[in-house]
């Protein structure tokens, strides 16, 4: 395998890592809104109690998501496997 294509591979794998932590950065920004903000959604949120959870739920999975992707754009800029299968 030539090192153009290994090095076309670790930019492709950045660059998903990278979409996959601005996912995850914006649904825990959404989770945040979701269940703090008083005037936007709390009425919405007060009526159900699903929705609440949801949006801790949300809050949760976003910040697992930045995380991952933090962890692969590391793996992938360093050539590091086990970053990288996590």
């Amino acid at each position: 395998v030539s090192m153009g294509v290994l090095t076309c591979m670790k930019y492709l794998m950045f660059i998903f890592n990278v979409l996959v932590f601005a996912g995850g950065t914006c649904l825990a920004g959404m989770g945040v809104w979701v269940a703090v903000d008083p005037a936007g959604f709390k009425d919405i949120v007060a009526a159900r109690a699903v929705l609440s959870a949801g949006a801790w739920l949300l809050l949760a999975v976003g910040i697992a998501l930045s995380l991952l992707g933090f962890l692969g754009c590391c793996g992938a800029l360093r050539r590091s496997r086990p970053l990288l299968l996590l």
